[in-house]
């Protein structure tokens, strides 16, 4: 096999790789994971209205990914609850809930898409009293509902979700399905690829013809 053949072989193996590792191929949710899922919230007391939200949302599974848009207050000074330090902010101790969450959400193909600071307090309010103070936003891509519920469902999720509720004064979460982002890793990985393939190839070429 010629040089260039390894080079376009190397890069197609590194983007199935990643294509096969970024992308849900398990399928909807079965009704089996719905009713584990189910069953582990409302031992945790979840209450009547976010039980029919929550199953609603993981019975219109497409097995797809999508994304949750989260908008967040946080406190001034964080609740003491156990494991907040005297003197920490409310960002380090939201960092110590973001300790779980990175590699959890890492491992399964899941990150921010975008993240910022509020630049002033809410523009525009309908019908939404005391809504006008925030602190930031950010989107989160999850490959699939499978995903987000095995990182909301692990034991170690529950004592970091402690540290959550001691930064954060109020948050809005919803999830958006169907979403799309022009700069999809799959695409921006493929273009990568086939321009450093193009350059080695070209540079081969050239000492393919230097050589002759």
């Amino acid at each position: 096999m010629t040089r260039t053949r390894w080079i376009w072989l190397t890069a197609a193996v590194l983007y199935i790789a990643f294509f096969s590792w970024y992308t849900s191929f398990g399928g909807p949710l079965t009704e089996q994971e719905i009713d584990k899922y189910m069953a582990f919230f409302e031992q945790r007391g979840i209450e009547p209205e976010q039980k029919r939200v929550l199953e609603q949302f993981l019975r219109s599974d497409t097995g797809d990914d999508f994304a949750m848009i989260n908008v967040i207050d946080m406190y001034a000074t964080p609740l003491q609850v156990p494991g907040v330090e005297p003197g920490e902010s409310s960002d380090d101790v939201l960092g110590k809930y973001m300790q779980y969450m990175y590699p959890a959400l890492f491992a399964r193909a899941s990150h921010p898409v975008f993240a910022g600071d509020a630049a002033a307090s809410a523009l525009d309010l309908m019908n939404a009293p005391e809504m006008h103070q925030w602190t930031r936003s950010a989107l989160m891509r999850y490959r699939s509902r499978r995903d987000m519920m095995e990182i909301t469902t692990n034991p170690a999720f529950s004592g970091s979700h402690d540290f959550k509720v001691a930064a954060m004064h109020k948050t809005i979460a919803f999830p958006l399905d169907p979403w799309f982002q022009l700069g999809d890793p799959r695409l921006v990985l493929a273009l990568i690829l086939t321009l450093i393939a193009l350059g080695l190839s070209w540079r081969e070429a050239l000492a393919q013809r230097t050589v002759d």
